[in-house]
């Protein structure tokens, strides 16, 4: 599978490392250029590319920005990828790191603000795992102790195209409902973050209040 990468941070970069482990080809982009993502090609054999040129011919995109990051994708970055499963990592953090964004303050999920500004359908997934447990957490399918991850979105066939992406390096995808639902996985709820097999994140995400 052709995997583009919009964003070379903590996640991104272990998404770049996980997924190219699991045979897929990537690319990967950050803000910054091509050229200081040098060492990070060297290491997994992504190619290194401008942003704009991430999602060619990707059957994939991940965007894995700041949410305060995100208006400023240029225009059409996508539309290279016009049939591509769009999987949206981002959190808000209007404290530590994005400012105050007044539709998700006043109730909008961050995905479906996320998915309005960038004008395409997204899954919201990979928000609610530390970055480093991308690497080390992947256990094979059928181990008790295997992680669960939720998955939110509202397209069955691109939330399994992410369960299956999930289930390669080592987790299990979790459906977590709609976009509209996905502020269930949103920091400060309990699946947050939580190390819980399948069955329990399906149990913190009904906790979601």
């Amino acid at each position: 599978m052709k995997i583009g990468i919009i964003g070379a941070g903590n996640i991104g970069g272990n998404l770049t490392r996980a997924f190219t482990q699991a045979g897929h080809e990537v690319r990967v982009a950050n803000s910054r250029g091509p050229e200081t993502l040098a060492d990070l090609a060297g290491e997994t054999g992504a190619t290194a590319v401008s942003a704009d040129q991430a999602a060619e011919g990707a059957d994939v995109v991940v965007v894995t920005i700041p949410q305060k990051a995100v208006p400023g994708l240029p225009d059409g970055i996508l539309s290279a990828a016009p049939d591509a499963v769009v999987i949206d990592t981002g959190n808000y953090y209007p404290q530590q790191r994005d400012g105050k964004i007044d539709a998700i303050e006043d109730g909008t999920p961050e995905s479906v603000w996320v998915a309005g500004q960038i004008g395409r359908p997204v899954v919201k997934a990979f928000n609610g795992i530390q970055a480093a447990h991308l690497l080390s957490g992947g256990l094979p399918a059928g181990d008790p102790q295997r992680r669960g991850l939720p998955v939110a979105g509202d397209d069955p066939a691109a939330k399994q195209v992410v369960v299956d992406l999930m289930d390669q390096i080592g987790f299990d995808g979790v459906d977590a409902g709609s976009l509209d639902e996905s502020w269930r996985q949103q920091p400060g709820t309990p699946s947050y973050g939580a190390e819980a097999d399948a069955a329990g994140i399906t149990a913190r995400l009904a906790q979601a209040t």
